[in-house]
């Protein structure tokens, strides 16, 4: 089948955190159609995912959810176990135990299937280098490798688009901020690997990471 490339959508991973809300008020303002494609792996908190479809329904976004439960079996870690505690900081060797193993690569994979029957090119993703917390998943060099690999597996001209790869929290927050969403992005994502919304529990890395940054920009907003 031949699918008719639309460059004015794009099809952005969303997972109703501040990175992919920030990516998804990102793709509104630069794209005339934004899907947005969420995924079940039956994650710790189902909270993440009523959060995404709670965002996506205020900014009238068209939302797909896709069952990936087959990584939660593949993958355990605390963000998928009750059972694991969260580590409270990184470890001093090797990847944090929220770290699941394929995840981000999978999901590119699928949003990219998914907008192939689309006849979309561009997928959104908030993967982010400059707050690179042990996850290899989040390298700007994986992002290449892996928009390469996809063109020559479904011979199709993807562009994965990392809006945050070079910036850090503090930037973000000022991203958000620009794109008229600070609020929502506030009070509506969850970062928080705990599974509370807002600002969350403040204990866990992702929720001292995202104080810091937000800390950070109201110093000189």
């Amino acid at each position: 089948m031949q699918h008719k490339k639309n460059k004015e959508a794009a099809v952005v991973v969303f997972s109703g955190g501040q990175d992919s809300t920030t990516c998804l008020l990102y793709a509104k303002k630069h794209y005339k159609k934004v899907y947005a494609v969420s995924f079940d792996y039956h994650q710790r908190h189902v909270a993440e995912l009523d959060a995404a479809k709670e965002i996506c329904e205020k900014l009238d976004v068209e939302q797909t959810i896709m069952d990936m439960t087959l990584l939660n079996q593949l993958a355990p870690n605390s963000l998928t176990r009750d059972d694991m505690k969260v580590d409270s900081d990184a470890p001093a060797e090797g990847t944090p135990n929220t770290f699941v193993d394929g995840r981000n690569m999978l999901f590119l994979t699928f949003a990219a299937v998914f907008a192939k029957q689309k006849g979309v090119t561009d997928i959104l993703t908030g993967v982010s280098q400059s707050d690179f917390s042990g996850y290899p998943d989040c390298r700007d060099e994986f992002i290449k490798s892996l928009n390469v690999s996809l063109n020559l597996a479904m011979d199709y001209e993807f562009d994965i688009i990392t809006p945050l790869m070079w910036i850090d929290k503090e930037e973000t927050w000022e991203l958000a901020d620009k794109l008229g969403g600070f609020d929502l992005v506030r009070n509506m994502t969850l970062t928080c690997y705990n599974g509370i919304k807002g600002d969350g529990c403040g204990n866990c890395p992702a929720c001292k990471l995202r104080k810091k940054g937000l800390d950070a920009y109201l110093a000189r907003r």
